[in-house]
Order: C-alpha cells, then sequence, then structure tokens
C-alpha cells in the first residue's frame, strides 16, 4: 500500500509541476502546487477560478476578503441563536415532562399486559384446540375429495377388468378411453394412476389381441359356411328367374333312418327338413353373424391401426379366396361336384358383398372387383377344364343351367358376369361335339341297321307312319295300291328324324341364353351344319367305302343321299320354325322352297357322298364285272367255235341286266354312266384278253368264239337297258373290237390297206399294232398243222405278206 501511495503522489506531484518551474526541493511550492491542484479537482467552475487566484498576485486580497466573508456569517449565526434560544429552553422542558409520563404509560402498559396475558392463557388453549380441529376437518375434506376423484377411477377400472373377463371387447375399448382421458387425467398426483397410465398399453394391446382372435374365429366359420351361403343364394336367384330350385340344392348323403324323439315322437327326418326350410326362408346374410368383424373393425380403428386390420383381413380373404377356387378333383364325374365348387364361390362373394355394404369401408368396390376379375378368370379355366372331360349330354345340360344360375345369382349382387356368357358359349361348342359324337354312334347304329331296300308298306297306317316321320309325297305313290313301295330304305326317315332329334337338342342348350331369333337360329344352323358335313358326311363316307359292300347297297345309298339332299331344305324350315323365325309349319318338300331362311351345307354335302358313291358304285361294277371276266377260260387253240356265247358272257348280261333294273329310282345320268363303263370295261377287257401277253398263239376258231361273246354284248347293248342314250352310243364301246373281229373273219385286208388313213375307212378303229399282235398269234397257231399242208401254206404267205404290210404301216406312223 506504501508503494502504492508513493507512486501515485509522485505522479500527482509531477502532474502538479508539469509546466511551471516548481523544483523538488522546494517544500512550500511543492505544497502549493499541491493545493492547486486539489483545486482545480474541486469544481470544473470553482477550480479554474480559484488557480487563477493562487497563480495571479491578488492571492493576499483574495484572503481578505474571504475573512470578512467569514466573520459576517458568524455575526448571522449568532444573532439566530439568541433569537431563538428560548424556545429551546421550552422545548427540553417539555421533553422532560414527557419522559415523565412515558414512564407512567410504560407502567400501565406492563400492567394491562400482564392482565391480557392472564385472561387470554384460556382463550389461548381453546384456540389451539379449535386449529387442531380445523386441520382435522381440513384434512377430512381433502380425504374425502380424493376420494370422490379416486373412486370413479377404481370404478371404471374395476368395470375395464370385468369387461375384458366377459370378452367384451370394443366396450372395454371404450371405457379405457373413458378411463385414459377423462378420469385419470384428475388424479394425475396419485402413484395409482401413473401404474394404471402405464398399463393402458399392455391392455390395449391385450384388447387387440382378443379381437383377432374373434376375427379369425370369424374367418374360420365363414370359411365353413360359404357353401351353405352360396346354396341359399342360388336358390333365391332360381326362385327368381324362374329356373328350377333343386338345380341349387346340394344332395344331402344318405345315412340309416334315425329313431324318432322320444318326447315329441317327430323323426329327426322331418326335423332336419323343417331346419332347412327355416334356414332357406332366411336370406344369405342371416345364416352367419358379421359382429366380431364390425367389433374387430372398430376397435382397430379406435386403436389407430384400422389400415393394418383391412390389410390383414383382405390377404386373409384373398387367402380364402384361393382355396374356394380350387376345384375338386373329381369334379367333371357329376353334377354335384360343379353345385358345390359354385356353392362356395357364390357365398365368399356374397359374404364380400354385404361387408362391402355394412362394414364402413373395411371392403371397397374397386378391392372386390379386382377380386371377382381374379376368380372369375379361375372359374371359367376350371369349368372350361373339367367340362372338357364330360361325355355325357345331360350333364352337360345340368352344367349349362348350373354356369346360366350362378352367373343371375352373382349378377344380383353386381358382380360383371361377361366371361360367363363367354363360357356358355364354349360349353355349347364343347356340348355340340359331344353330341356329334353321340350321333356318329347314332348314325352307324342306323347304317348297321338298315337292310338297304326300299321301304315297303302294306296298309295306310304304316305309309302315314313313314310320312308322318319324313313328308315325302309323290302322286304316282299315292294312287298305287298297297302294297306300296318308297324309293328310300328306312336310312331316310331314321337319319332325318334323328338330325331334327339332334338340331332340338342344340336348340335346348341354347335356351335361356338371352340370345335373339336370329343369333339362335345361326347358332343351330352353325352347329347342323357341322353335323351334316362333318358327322353324317364322315359316317356315309365310312359306309361307302366299307370293304366288300355290296352293288345293289351302294345303289340303294346313292338314292338314299337323293332323298336325303332333297330333304336339306325341310330341315332348314325346321330349323326356322324352332327359332321362331317361321310361324307355320311345313307340309313336303314341294312348299318349302321360301326365302330369307338361313340355309344349310347339306345338299352340297349330300352332292359329294352321292358323287363319291356314284365313284364307288362304278368301282363296284366293274369288280363284280371283273369276277365273271375272270371266269373266262378260253382255249385259244379251239378247233371249232362252240356255235353259242360263253357262260360267263351269259351269266354276266344276266348280272347287268338285274342290276341296271335297280337303277330306276337313280339319275338318268348316274345309270347312263354306270351303263357305259360297263360296256366300256367289258370290250376293254375282251380286248385286253386278244392282245395279252400270256397268250402266245391263237387260231381262228377261237377268234370266232370271242365274236359269238361280242356279238352277245353288243346284242345287250343295242336293248339299251337305261334309258335315254342316243341310238347307237353304247354299241360304239364295242366298236374297236368288232371292227378288229370283223378284219379277221373276212380277211378283208385288200380294204384295210386301201382305206387305211381315210376318214370313211370301214375298219377305222382297228390300230395296226393289235393286228399285228393278233397277226402274229395267228402264224404261231398255224404252226399246230390245223390245216391241209396246202392250205397252211397258202395260210401262212397270207399272214406273213399281212404282217409285213402292218409292220410297213408302223413305221409309217412313227415316222410320221
Amino acid at each position: 500500500m506504501e508503494v502504492t501511495d508513493d507512486t501515485e503522489s509522485g505522479k500527482t506531484l509531477e502532474t502538479a509541476t508539469k509546466g511551471s518551474e516548481v523544483t523538488e526541493d522546494d517544500p512550500v511550492a511543492i505544497r502549493h502546487a499541491l493545493l492547486l491542484h486539489e483545486i482545480e479537482a474541486i469544481d470544473e467552475y470553482w477550480g479554474p477560478t480559484l488557480r487563477t487566484i493562487y497563480d495571479g498576485d491578488e492571492h493576499g486580497k483574495f484572503m481578505e476578503r474571504l475573512d470578512a466573508r467569514i466573520r459576517n456569517h458568524d455575526r448571522d449565526i449568532e444573532r439566530m441563536c439568541n433569537h431563538h434560544y428560548q424556545g429551546f429552553i421550552d422545548s427540553i422542558r417539555e421533553l422532560l415532562q414527557v419522559r415523565s409520563q412515558a414512564h407512567k404509560l410504560k407502567t400501565e402498559v406492563v400492567r394491562i399486559d400482564e392482565e391480557g396475558q392472564e385472561s387470554a392463557k384460556h382463550l389461548l388453549l381453546k384456540s389451539e384446540e379449535l386449529i387442531k380441529t380445523r386441520k382435522v376437518q381440513s384434512n377430512i375434506c381433502a380425504a374425502i375429495d380424493a376420494l370422490t376423484l379416486c373412486l370413479p377411477v377404481l370404478t371404471t377400472y374395476s368395470k375395464l377388468q370385468k369387461q375384458m373377463l366377459e370378452k367384451r371387447y370394443y366396450p372395454a375399448l371404450k371405457t379405457l378411453e373413458q378411463l385414459e382421458h377423462t378420469y385419470l387425467p384428475r388424479v394425475a398426483s396419485y402413484r395409482f394412476a401413473q401404474q394404471m397410465r402405464d398399463n393402458i398399453p399392455r391392455v390395449r394391446e391385450d384388447i387387440k389381441q382378443a379381437s383377432m382372435s374373434d376375427i379369425k374365429d370369424f374367418l374360420e366359420n365363414i370359411r365353413r359356411v360359404s357353401a351353405r351361403i352360396g346354396q341359399v343364394a342360388m336358390k333365391h336367384a332360381a326362385l327368381q328367374y324362374n329356373m328350377d330350385p333343386k338345380l341349387a340344392m346340394t344332395r344331402m348323403k344318405k345315412h340309416a333312418p334315425m329313431p324318432p324323439n322320444p318326447f315329441t315322437g317327430e323323426t329327426y327326418e322331418a326335423q332336419s327338413e323343417a331346419q332347412s326350410d327355416e334356414e332357406e326362408d332366411l336370406c344369405a346374410q342371416d345364416l352367419i353373424n358379421f359382429a366380431p368383424v364390425y367389433r374387430c373393425l372398430h376397435i382397430y380403428t379406435v386403436l389407430g391401426a384400422r389400415e393394418q386390420f383391412e390389410t390383414y383381413y383382405r390377404q386373409q380373404r384373398r387367402e380364402q379366396a384361393r382355396l374356394a377356387l380350387q376345384p375338386p378333383t373329381n369334379m367333371h364325374e357329376n353334377l354335384e361336384g360343379y353345385r358345390q365348387y359354385l356353392h362356395g364361390v357364390v357365398g365368399f362373394f356374397v359374404i364380400e358383398d354385404h361387408v362391402l355394404n355394412t362394414g364402413n369401408g373395411l371392403v371397397t368396390r374397386p378391392y372386390l372387383d379386382e377380386v371377382w376379375d381374379m376368380a372369375s378368370g379361375k372359374v371359367v379355366n376350371n369349368i372350361r377344364n373339367h367340362s372338357s372331360y364330360c361325355t355325357d349330354t345331360h350333364l352337360m345340360l345340368n352344367i349349362k343351367n348350373l354356369i346360366m344360375l350362378f352367373a343371375h345369382t352373382l349378377q344380383n349382387y353386381g358382380y360383371a358376369v361377361n366371361p360367363l356368357h363367354e363360357l356358355l358359349l364354349e360349353v355349347k361348342d364343347h356340348y355340340n361335339e359331344v353330341l356329334m359324337l353321340k350321333w356318329v354312334q347314332v348314325f352307324r347304329e342306323i347304317f348297321d341297321e338298315d337292310n338297304y331296300h326300299p321301304i315297303q308298306v302294306d296298309s295306310p297306317e304304316e305309309y302315314n307312319r313313314i310320312t308322318e316321320v319324313f313328308p315325302y309325297h309323290d302322286a304316282s305313290l299315292e294312287q298305287s295300291t298297297f302294297p306300296k313301295r318308297f324309293p328310300f330304305s328306312l336310312m331316310v326317315p331314321k337319319v332325318y328324324r334323328q338330325v331334327k332329334n339332334y338340331v332340338a337338342a342344340c336348340l335346348e342348350f341354347s335356351e335361356d341364353l338371352n340370345l335373339s331369333q336370329t343369333e339362335k337360329e345361326d347358332m343351330v344352323r352353325k352347329s347342323t351344319n357341322l353335323l351334316l358335313t362333318r358327322t353324317l358326311s364322315g359316317c356315309l363316307a365310312t359306309l361307302i367305302k366299307r370293304p366288300g359292300l355290296p352293288l345293289l347297297q351302294l345303289i340303294q345309298i346313292t338314292i338314299n343321299t337323293l332323298h336325303l339332299e332333297h330333304a336339306n331344305v325341310l330341315l332348314e324350315h325346321y330349323v326356322a320354325r324352332l327359332t321362331g323365325l317361321l310361324s307355320y309349319p311345313y307340309r313336303s318338300i314341294e312348299d318349302s322352297s321360301i326365302p330369307g331362311i338361313g340355309r344349310l351345307q347339306g345338299k352340297a354335302m349330300f352332292k359329294d357322298i352321292r358323287g363319291e358313291a356314284e365313284e364307288q358304285i362304278y368301282t363296284a361294277l366293274r369288280l363284280k364285272l371283273d369276277e365273271f371276266l375272270d371266269l373266262a377260260s378260253y382255249d385259244w387253240m379251239l378247233a371249232e367255235p362252240q356255235g353259242t356265247s360263253s357262260s360267263y358272257v351269259t351269266d354276266l348280261i344276266a348280272f347287268l341286266v338285274s342290276t341296271f333294273s335297280a337303277f330306276t329310282n337313280l339319275p338318268v345320268r348316274v345309270a347312263q354312266t354306270a351303263c357305259m363303263s360297263a360296256c366300256q370295261h367289258v370290250a376293254k377287257s375282251l380286248m385286253n384278253m386278244l392282245l395279252s401277253e400270256d397268250v402266245k398263239q391263237m387260231s381262228l376258231a377261237a377268234l370266232e368264239q370271242v365274236n359269238l361273246d361280242v356279238i352277245q354284248c353288243e346284242q345287250f347293248a343295242a336293248t339299251e337297258p337305261v334309258e335315254g342314250f342316243e341310238e347307237g352310243a353304247l354299241l360304239m364301246c364295242f366298236s374297236d373290237l368288232r371292227q378288229l373281229l370283223d378284219l379277221f373273219m373276212t380277211e378283208d385286208w385288200s380294204t384295210y390297206f386301201h382305206d387305211y388313213g381315210s376318214e370313211n375307212a370301214k375298219y377305222l378303229r382297228v390300230n395296226p399294232h393289235n393286228a399285228i399282235i393278233i397277226v402274229e398269234k395267228l402264224r404261231e397257231g398255224e404252226k399246230r398243222g390245223m390245216f391241209s399242208i396246202l392250205k397252211r401254206s397258202d395260210k401262212k404267205k397270207l399272214l406273213e405278206t399281212v404282217l409285213k404290210q402292218l409292220k410297213q404301216l408302223t413305221q409309217q406312223q412313227h415316222s410320221t
């Protein structure tokens, strides 16, 4: 501190002496300088003034005036004290008096205080008791208030515990919300309230898990009863659309009958039927309790987990949909499999539709449409695949009706059923295929059972029975007497009736498909065309190509196809009448050519089949002729002719006569073609016999025998076994053979060589090459020596000359 003071003094001294001539060795000067410095520091105004006084020479004058001023003030003070001295003395006296009075007052106050304390001692005691009592009362009131606050909490919590035990989870959740938001905030300061608050999340989770357990039980339950719900819904739809309700009913497994109820006497079967009728009077949604769904939805909504519940519910229902859409492995075996399968599908979507309408958004229309799109595709594929194995037309009709009932039921609930209608068309195509397979067997049985003889009736009743089945009318037949003979066999009315039955069967499937009359007619007409052009055509083609089929049967089949072709118009009108396009029935072929209706392709098909049958007739006729011709056994070195035609030729002519008599009901063109073909074949075969390489030598007598056979054939041709030929047309078939035989019989070689190449030549049809072959065979035959030596020599020279000239003609032909 001393160092500090010295330092500060030094600094002050230095500041005071700064700018002056004061030295540190002059103490007076130093004090004077310090004084001036202090004066300057007194006041900003007086400091400079005093500094000026001390710095100037008027210091003494200033001091004098200052002393004079002090004396003046002293005098003023003395005068004032003298003026107030008496008042001061009075005040002292009064103050002394007050002290004595204050002592008396103090004594009195002490006395009064002691008296007051003595009198208040009992009051203080009572006051303390009152305070204690008031504290107890306050505590009681506070306890009552606390209990008033806590009792609702405890009561509500007890109620919550009871609801949880009773599995009333949705009221428990409401109670929990009331406890958390209404009562617990009132008792937030209590420790048990905090414990309850901490326990609330666990209670919520317990409610959540318990409600989820309920929804799982519900899902399992609806999976079991979905088929029953679907059955009831389909039955109601059947009644609505006037369909057979039994179509929707599942046949119950038959068990041994149980004894009647011992108390009521009522049989259990009657009880079961009554219960079944009672259930059927309910709507589909009344068969199951949807409360668990609603409760769980509300619970999860309150818990803020609605989206989680929606996701879980939809996922589980999708899985159940996949299970419901899996068909039984043997579904195609009977209608019951299809019925149970569709019941399950209908039940699933009826339940979902009910949840859609009452579930407060749990199921939405886009979600349900998505599930239905997936399900409809699988249903269509499953039914398509399983129905493709079906070969029972009656079962397929029931399947069709069941699909229609399935579509009507779901359409009532707002589902799009267009894929099901398309499926019905596909099933219809398969139904038609099954029908055609069935009719293949029907047609085969008709063909196998037919005797291929014209129908003969001996009475009007028999005649009417035939015309009722096949409306054939012929004036000459009607006027003839009994027994009457139809031109066709029983195959014609049977085939005609079966084609009509097929048309009716096709139309039976098309009923109730919401098709117009034109669409029905077009559909049935296409199916009938397939039957005619594929099934019946194939059966007829197989029939006419059957090995060993007799010629007369082929002829009758051809006649039958002709009449079936004419009946094609009747079938067209039958289709139009069944489908409603034609309002009146036909009576006969003659009055059935009415324009404006759909045409069948049977006419062209029967023409094609008849063409094939005609070819088979021609082929069979040639084969039969070959059988007779194979019987020919000419002795080519015969010495003398028999004088009559060969036996095989006689038999052949008799066969042709009887065969062509059966051609009377065939078209003239067919009969003419067959007759011409037969004559040409016989002539060609005889020519081949003469020119055969197996015949190495030949006699003139053998040629004469062949000539006799040819004459017999020419006589047959001249009788015109089939009408309509121009005169000599059949004889032209034998002209080549006739001219060749005439040339060798008459040995008119000069005329042949002279007229060769001329259009009017007598032997125009004789080929030099064929003549060479026969001449060579005759020359070889001459070597056997059947003539005398002279004649043989002349004959040999003639044949060699003729052979030489014929070879020259052949060479000329080749050169030209």
